[in-house]
């Protein structure tokens, strides 16, 4: 039988990541492709301790339905402390917790764009929100990176001539995939571009939580006057991905219809996660818990920059984060990028991501590949990072 997708869905390929973690399976490749949290970063302990106290103690209320919007007590408690950080506006602005970051992404698409409608993004950007917004049929427009964010005469030109653009998609914060940080000039300016041109900003910040050397910038959400910015969070790095546990802010009328959506789509976020990082932060030093993570991606992220220093051509440069997760390569021009990264994991068994799995269309030319730290082992990005050296040299020469 021959299957008729919807005209939503049609487009949508396996995300290039998926396929280069397949490879991944076998047990002698170090895979440096993947975005997951540090195995010891998992508050294990706690989590055993805190989910038997809850199923003791009400297990109804943690395996029963709850409300779409989220788990009041924990709802509250972001609430205070988005505000204290300068992120919520009690009169003007609600929270709601949702199923992962993902999935405000997903909700905000399908709340403010009709099919056609322009979405404004980085180029590179994060897969799973791509290709949420490709899924309603916007029309994708991204705009370069440089060292301070997007580019200001790129993202103006691309306003200027996408006069229905709903929404700029932006990840300031050590950006997935090249780890780069929007400046505070740069965030302003890019605030000042979604007033003039009236439209307004979704600001993806799963990882403003882990700096580990710099300043701090204050989010764009902080800059918002006039309800123009839809801010995303997670516990997913900061917790545990597994919980599925995230959250929106944004002005009353724009949740109360993403609400809706959510209805539609799951009812609500999973109970047990969110009861569980609630609990999680009353009973220990989440500020605490987060500066032990800080501690451990500060770590590893040095060591896999001194050892690229001393390991790869010269020709071959990269991003140094200030936090997150990545790090950001960049062959040189007019090579072959993704066979370059094919013959990492097929012969050298090391497993990178192309960069072309993170531009609004696959086909784009990049020659740029992402590379985590925060998933392996201290040996593995030792010894990785040696191997994945000797052929940058061997393609490319000293």
């Amino acid at each position: 039988m021959n299957y008729q997708f919807s005209e939503k869905v049609s487009q949508l390929q396996a995300s290039a990541i998926r396929e280069i973690l397949k490879y991944t399976a076998d047990p002698e490749v170090i895979s440096f492709a993947a975005g997951n949290p540090a195995p010891e970063a998992f508050p294990i302990t706690a989590v055993k301790e805190i989910s038997a106290k809850m199923l003791e103690k009400d297990p109804i209320a943690v395996l029963q339905y709850g409300i779409t919007e989220g788990y009041t007590p924990l709802r509250e408690m972001m609430k205070t402390r988005m505000a204290q950080a300068d992120c919520f506006d009690a009169e003007r602005e609600e929270l709601i917790m949702t199923s992962g970051a993902q999935q405000v992404m997903e909700l905000a698409c399908k709340s403010l764009c009709n099919a056609g409608d322009t979405l404004i993004c980085e180029a590179p950007s994060f897969i799973g929100s791509l290709n949420a917004f490709k899924s309603y049929n916007v029309n994708l427009v991204g705009v370069p990176l440089d060292d301070e964010g997007m580019e200001l005469n790129a993202l103006e030109d691309a306003l200027k001539a996408n006069p229905n653009t709903k929404l700029i998609y932006i990840i300031p914060n050590f950006q997935n995939p090249t780890g780069k940080t929007t400046t505070l000039a740069r965030r302003k300016a890019i605030y000042a571009l979604a007033q003039k041109y009236n439209t307004l900003i979704l600001e993806d910040n799963p990882y403003g939580d882990l700096r580990f050397t710099g300043e701090h910038v204050p989010s764009i959400k902080t800059l918002d006057t006039d309800g123009r910015v839809i801010y995303a969070g997670s516990f997913s790095k900061v917790l545990a991905p597994g919980i599925r546990v995230g959250y929106a802010i944004a002005p009353k009328e724009i949740i109360s219809k993403m609400v809706v959506c959510k209805q539609v789509s799951d009812v609500q976020t999973n109970n047990f996660g969110q009861m569980l990082a609630y609990q999680f932060m009353q009973e220990y030093d989440f500020d605490a818990h987060l500066a032990m993570l800080r501690g451990i991606y500060k770590q590893k992220c040095e060591r896999m920059l001194a050892g690229m220093d001393a390991a790869f051509s010269k020709k071959i440069s990269f991003t140094r984060p200030e936090g997150g997760l990545f790090i950001w390569c960049t062959l040189p021009e007019d090579c072959d990028m993704m066979g370059f990264c094919t013959r990492a994991v097929s012969e050298y068994k090391i497993a990178v991501v192309p960069g072309s799995a993170f531009m609004v269309s696959e086909s784009d030319k990049t020659t740029s590949f992402r590379m985590n730290y925060s998933t392996p082992t201290d040996a593995a990005i030792d010894r990785g990072v040696e191997i994945l050296g000797k052929l940058t040299k061997e393609m490319f020469g000293e």
